[in-house]
């Protein structure tokens, strides 16, 4: 039996059945499902259109249900379609006729979009949390190796000296805004689109502020027919966790090489790395590098989702029950990477040496001196040719900017003195950069300080 036998004549084919369920996937929505059908079922006895009698009886035995669900003793049925009517069905066999009244002025499709967007928020607080933990490792690594000295880089090549954690708190920088995109995100999808019926709303005179308050919703929805084909919160969602994996995977990208012999800036603990089944040297980055790699997975759940709804007319389409498998399968990989993620960041071990050698090429300074030139009332432009000069100059005869005698430079650059002789020490580089947001010492401390009141303040 289908829930709208009265029209047909025929049952369904069972291959069409088969093609034509979601419980398969969407059961994980059982417990917001569940939670909206008591506040649905609360307020339409408060209206006087059921009795206190049933509506107490449906919500106990929808509690029952819950507590079968997580005990794993439920039956699941694919006849049944989704979780709504698996849900329902359940309800009507325990209760006859007062089950069915849970159906009250609502359809399945005000029904499940009600459902997500009680799930949804209850995801990004759960994302946001562990983004948290991320960022907290990033802080964390950055604070215990805070005079750890690195060549910056442009076009991959050595640009000028920064502090290690100058570099990681960049990071920390992107996925906070990917934090503020989630929360902006959950205050769109915080309306309540229950009683919206299937696209006109219902003539009986239900209370939609009443269940917006109960399930803790800042109002309601206020077109029908929006509230029930909207799916603009989730692509507005996806899109943002595509931001984020992007965000992480330019990170992993930078673990990736770190790592790398040609490197060598950090290494991985074992618990993170897996070998070769052929090569018994290797130590392998797999999760940066799954990472990576599932940041297209991530880009692909949001495609899909924009290429399903692109064409689709108003209002609800059977189309969009293809909706919830890419929402599941991004917010499940994304859950799974941070988790994996932070761990690993907080026991990476920094080979201070090395990094501190990579960033000691003079080259590194020459900028330095170009500024040193400005304070000499030079204009940039000029100060840049003229140091540009005298890096070619040290090119074509084999020595370092660092080696060039006090003749030689005045030579090239008249202005200089000895002073600019000792400009080519990258400790001395990096804490002349003592600006808001620059990477000296004293500015990248004051980040870490902000970094641990924010994050201890939001967990």
């Amino acid at each position: 039996m289908t829930l709208w036998d009265g029209r047909f004549n025929q049952k369904t084919d069972d291959l069409v059945a088969k093609f034509s369920e979601s419980i398969s996937f969407d059961k994980r929505l059982y417990a917001h499902d569940i939670s909206g059908s008591i506040a649905h079922v609360t307020m339409l006895a408060e209206c006087g259109i059921i009795t206190d009698n049933d509506a107490g009886s449906i919500i106990k035995e929808l509690t029952n249900i819950q507590s079968e669900i997580e005990a794993g003793s439920f039956q699941f049925d694919e006849q049944y379609e989704d979780i709504h009517m698996n849900i329902e069905n359940a309800l009507i066999n325990r209760l006859g006729d007062t089950g069915a009244k849970i159906h009250t002025a609502r359809s399945r499709n005000d029904q499940i979009a009600t459902d997500t967007r009680l799930y949804l928020r209850d995801e990004i607080d759960q994302i946001n949390n562990l983004l948290n933990q991320l960022k907290l490792s990033i802080v964390d690594v950055a604070a215990k190796h805070l005079h750890v000295i690195m060549p910056g880089f442009t076009h991959l090549q050595h640009a000028q000296p920064v502090l290690f954690a100058h570099h990681l708190l960049a990071y920390t920088e992107m996925f906070h805004r990917d934090g503020c995109r989630l929360n902006d995100c959950r205050k769109r999808i915080n309306k309540l689109p229950l009683g919206s019926g299937a696209l006109a709303g219902t003539s009986l005179l239900i209370n939609r502020d009443m269940v917006a308050d109960l399930l803790k919703f800042d109002g309601v929805t206020r077109n029908s027919m929006d509230a029930v084909s909207d799916r603009d919160y989730f692509i507005e969602f996806l899109s943002t966790l595509s931001i984020f994996m992007m965000h992480m995977s330019r990170l992993s990208e930078d673990v990736i090489y770190w790592v790398s012999q040609e490197c060598s800036f950090i290494e991985l603990s074992d618990t993170f790395c897996t070998g070769s089944s052929l090569m018994p040297q290797k130590k392998n980055p797999d999760v940066a590098e799954l990472t990576r790699g599932k940041t297209g997975r991530v880009y692909g759940d949001l495609f899909s989702l924009l290429t399903m709804m692109k064409g689709l007319p108003l209002c609800y389409n059977r189309d969009m029950q293809e909706d919830k498998e890419p929402l599941f399968d991004a917010i499940d990989t994304v859950k799974l990477i941070l988790s994996v993620y932070a761990p690993m960041i907080r026991n990476i071990k920094v080979n201070e040496s090395i990094m501190k050698n990579a960033a000691s090429d003079p080259d590194l300074m020459a900028t330095d001196l170009a500024e040193w030139l400005v304070n000499r009332n030079i204009p940039f432009r000029t100060a840049h040719k003229k140091v540009g000069t005298l890096v070619g100059y040290c090119q074509e005869n084999g020595i370092t900017l660092d080696q060039v005698s006090l003749d030689q430079i005045k030579e090239l650059i008249p202005e200089c003195n000895e002073e600019c002789l000792l400009l080519f020490d990258p400790e001395k580089s990096i804490n002349s950069r003592n600006i808001t947001g620059g990477t000296s010492g004293e500015q990248v401390k004051k980040q870490i300080e902000f970094w641990k009141t924010e994050l201890n303040a939001d967990i």
